[in-house]
């Protein structure tokens, strides 16, 4: 009689009746009881082989699962195990690798009733899907965070991040920078800009660093002169440097004289120009409404010689912030609100016109590197082109008045 070969059956069966030299190690199922091993069954008795052959043809038929142990499942986790793991483990499986950056991030500098006012009107309006705020102060900086935080509910921007660290701001795609200091008493508007100025020497370049992409929207005032030397700390090109510049001069425009034309304020086309702030250039050319100019009606309107004395309505919009100012201290939501108009245009690649602050040199016969606000066509690349508009030669003298104005300002800045 045959003798299987040695080693063959010189171990004992385990608990399943296998024959250790039988069968492949765990992992190797699709090699269990290959031709090779079934070639020694011959020297087994009739009835074992008839019992192997049985079994391997089930293990065929069902694959079963105590003589595959692949190593691409799961572990069996047994009660102890399963209990260690977190809530968060058992609820969620995760599937991305790393988490993707954000498209629409947007950081808000400084966090003061402008700054907030800007940051609010954003979230409302659902243009960014993380903000991020930076200040210096702390306390008011976490506090605001927090604030915001717990209205996530209401919100569709999941991610609010605040810290005085810039690198919170990486990857911006619009930061909007409202830091700086206020005028004091009796303080010249030079002495201003330089004091702001050496509080931008630190801003900007930080931002810049982590969002070198970015397009900036400067607001602090006075917005136009350091709208220049955002653009010039920044090393930025021009059309991604822009002031708020007199976006709101123009809402303020627009309300003031729709309200006399007893019609919405969306239905009065007219643009304030030149310098946010006193010198700032009412274009009455082209105040009109459904395409109909006032002043084809009233040659006379916007001048000294206007009986009707529509000029008023240009000396209301300069007035204005200084009444809101004495009123309550300080303006902050029609500020917020342009700003945030300003960033949907960017963000959404709208195309749209508005009157903000750009570098105007080389137009209207200005030769001085001047930011001041023109109608700019606003899109993702930033200020894509300026609308050419058509101004009479008292409006190109006060433009050019303006630009006067804050060159006298900006030739004497140091630092830069």
């Amino acid at each position: 009689m045959d003798h299987p070969p040695e080693g063959v059956l010189s171990q004992p069966a385990d608990s399943l009746g296998r024959f250790p030299a039988l069968v492949e190690p765990a992992g190797r199922a699709e090699q269990v009881l290959s031709p090779s091993r079934l070639s020694h069954l011959r020297f087994l008795p009739i009835a074992i082989q008839a019992a192997v052959a049985l079994f391997h043809t089930a293990f065929k038929c069902f694959q079963l699962p105590m003589l595959m142990a692949p190593k691409d499942i799961t572990p069996f986790k047994s009660p102890e195990t399963d209990i260690m793991a977190s809530v968060v483990e058992k609820l969620i499986t995760p599937l991305a690798t790393a988490p993707e950056l954000p498209t629409n991030k947007v950081t808000v500098v400084g966090v003061g009733q402008v700054g907030m006012a800007c940051a609010v009107s954003i979230l409302l309006r659902d243009l960014c899907d993380e903000l991020a705020l930076v200040d210096v102060i702390e306390d008011k900086l976490k506090g605001e965070m927090m604030d915001l935080q717990h209205g996530s509910l209401f919100l569709k921007t999941h991610k609010i991040v605040a810290d005085k660290d810039y690198s919170v701001t990486a990857n911006s795609r619009i930061v909007v920078v409202t830091a700086g200091v206020r005028q004091q008493e009796g303080e010249s508007r030079l002495n201003l800009v330089q004091r702001n100025v050496n509080i931008f020497k630190h801003i900007i370049p930080q931002i810049v660093k982590y969002s070198p992409n970015c397009t900036l929207i400067v607001v602090s005032n006075p917005v136009d002169v350091l709208t220049y030397v955002t653009w010039k700390l920044s090393g930025l090109p021009k059309h991604r440097v822009i002031g708020s510049g007199t976006n709101l001069d123009s809402a303020r425009f627009r309300y003031i004289m729709a309200e006399k034309l007893g019609i919405h304020a969306t239905s009065f086309n007219g643009y304030i120009l030149g310098e946010h702030g006193d010198s700032s250039v009412p274009v009455w050319s082209g105040a009109n409404v459904a395409g109909v100019s006032l002043q084809k009606l009233n040659p006379a309107i916007g001048t000294d010689q206007d009986s009707e004395n529509w000029k008023d309505a240009h000396k209301m919009v300069v007035d204005s912030a200084y009444e809101v100012i004495k009123l309550k201290g300080y303006t902050n939501w029609a500020i917020g609100l342009s700003v945030a108009d300003l960033t949907e245009s960017l963000v959404r690649n709208l195309s749209r016109v508005h009157p903000v602050s750009t570098m105007v040199k080389g137009m209207y016969g200005i030769s001085d590197e001047v930011y001041l606000s023109l109608p700019c066509v606003l899109n993702s690349s930033g200020v894509a082109s300026v609308v050419n508009m058509t101004l009479t030669d008292q409006e190109v003298a006060q433009l050019k008045k303006s630009a006067d104005t804050l060159w006298g300002i900006q030739k004497d800045l140091k630092d830069l």
